[in-house]
C-alpha cells in the first residue's frame, strides 16, 4: 500500500498538452502573445517617464528663461532711468522760455533754438532725416513736443551723418536736419536743453536720446510728432 501511494504522488497534477499537438500551439502563441504585451507595457511605461522627465525640462527651462527675461527688461529697464537721471557732461539748459505760437519769423537767442516763441504747426519729427535745412519756428514747435533735433554742419564726415541718420530713423519723437550755421559740428537740442559734440562716436549721443526723447524737459508729453510740416 505504501509503494503504491508514493507512486500516486508522482503523477503530474494537470494534463500536459502532446508536443506539436493543437493544444500546444495555441499554449505557444498565448505565451508569445502575453510576452509580447508586457514588453508593450514596458515600452508604455518607459517612453511615459522619459515624456514626463523631458515635460519638466521644456516646463523649468520655459520657466527659467521667462525669469531671465524679465529679469533683463528689468534691468534694462532701471538702467535707463538711471541714464536719465544722470547728468550729461556738456549740457546747456535754459529756463522759462516763452511758448507763443506766431506765424512770422522769430530770433532765437541759441543757434540752433531750443525754445521760444513758434510756428503753429510742427516739423514731423517720427525719426525723419531731411537732406535740407528747416525752418527754426517748426523745429522749435517739435522740441515743445518732446522731440530732439539732431543737427550738423559741413565738417560733419558722410559717416557722421549715416551713424546719426541711423539713430534718428529707428527713434520716434526725433528728427534731423543741416544747419550750416550752427558752430559745433552736430548739436543735439531738445526742449531749453542742448550739446554740441564734435563726432557721431560720442557716447554722450547715446545719453542725450534716453534721457531727452520725450523726458522730463517735454512741455506737451503726448502731443503728435507725425502730420506736421514736411
Amino acid at each position: 500500500m505504501g509503494s503504491a501511494s508514493k507512486q500516486s504522488d508522482q503523477r503530474p497534477t494537470g494534463k500536459q498538452p502532446k508536443p506539436g499537438s493543437k493544444a500546444a500551439q495555441q499554449a505557444d502563441r498565448r505565451a508569445r502573445i502575453a510576452e509580447l504585451r508586457a514588453a508593450e507595457q514596458r515600452r508604455e511605461r518607459r517612453n511615459k517617464i522619459l515624456t514626463i522627465g523631458v515635460s519638466s525640462v521644456l516646463v523649468l527651462a520655459m520657466i527659467g528663461g521667462g525669469t531671465w527675461l524679465a529679469l533683463d527688461a528689468k534691468h534694462k529697464k532701471d538702467q535707463k532711468a538711471a541714464q536719465a537721471k544722470s547728468p550729461i557732461e556738456g549740457v546747456k539748459t535754459w529756463d522759462n522760455l516763452s511758448r507763443t505760437h506766431v506765424q512770422t519769423e522769430v530770433k532765437y537767442p541759441q543757434t540752433p533754438p531750443v525754445g521760444g516763441d513758434h510756428n503753429p504747426v510742427w516739423a514731423t519729427c517720427m525719426g525723419n532725416v531731411y537732406d535740407q535745412p528747416i525752418k527754426n519756428e517748426n523745429a522749435v514747435h517739435s522740441l515743445e513736443h518732446g522731440a530732439v533735433w539732431v543737427t550738423y554742419n559741413g565738417k560733419a564726415t558722410p559717416d557722421d551723418i549715416k551713424t546719426l541718420g541711423d539713430k534718428v530713423k529707428a527713434t520716434q519723437y526725433s528728427m534731423m536736419s543741416p544747419y550750416p550755421d550752427e558752430e559745433g559740428t552736430i548739436t543735439l537740442s531738445a526742449w531749453g536743453t542742448q550739446l554740441v559734440v564734435d563726432s557721431a562716436k560720442d557716447p554722450r549721443i547715446e545719453q542725450f536720446f534716453t534721457k531727452y526723447v520725450q523726458g522730463p524737459q517735454t512741455q506737451e508729453p503726448g502731443a503728435s510728432c507725425s502730420s506736421g510740416t514736411m
